[in-house]
This record gives structure tokens, sequence and C-alpha cells, in this order.
């Protein structure tokens, strides 16, 4: 995730606070539905890095093949990845 958790905190409580603010939602469970924004903003964010590891995965599977064949890591981790992305619709 490229962003830290702490600073995910920061960013949903300043969300809950704005919103609140806007009169955009109305709770009195505050702590309650910046957890949630939290949770929802961590998943989000670690939607690449899931991603990455299927990747790793993926290609660990093709190593001795990629070996022989000379092809470059990085261009078959990009193109596999870019794969993966279309195929979960992801956004990154």
């Amino acid at each position: 995730m490229l962003l830290s958790k702490e600073y995910v905190g920061y960013l949903a409580r300043h969300i809950v606070d704005r919103l609140i603010k806007a009169e955009a939602i109305e709770t009195t469970a505050q702590p309650a539905v910046t957890q949630r924004i939290e949770a929802a903003l961590v998943d989000e964010l670690s939607v690449e890095d899931r991603i990455n590891d299927e990747v790793r995965v993926i290609l660990e599977t093709y190593s001795d093949e990629m070996r022989r064949s000379g092809a470059n890591y990085q261009e078959m981790f990009k193109k596999v990845k870019n794969e993966l992305v279309r195929k979960y619709k992801a956004v990154i």
C-alpha cells in the first residue's frame, strides 16, 4: 500500500468530519463511521498489492519456462499485471 495506515486513519477522520460539517451525513457514532471508512480505504488501496502478489505467484509457476525462453521478468510482470487489472476491472 502506498500510504501508511496512520495517514489512512487521518484521511478517514477528515472525510467523516467534512461530511458531518457539510451535513451530508448525520451520525451519533462518529468513531464507528470513521472505522468503516478507514476499512474501505484500506481495502481499496490494497487492491494493487493483492494483484502484485498474484502476478508473482503466476510468474513463479512459469519461471523455468521464462528462463529457457529468455523472457524479461519486468516485461512479463507488466503484461500479466495489466491482464489481471483488466480481469478484475481494477482502477490503479
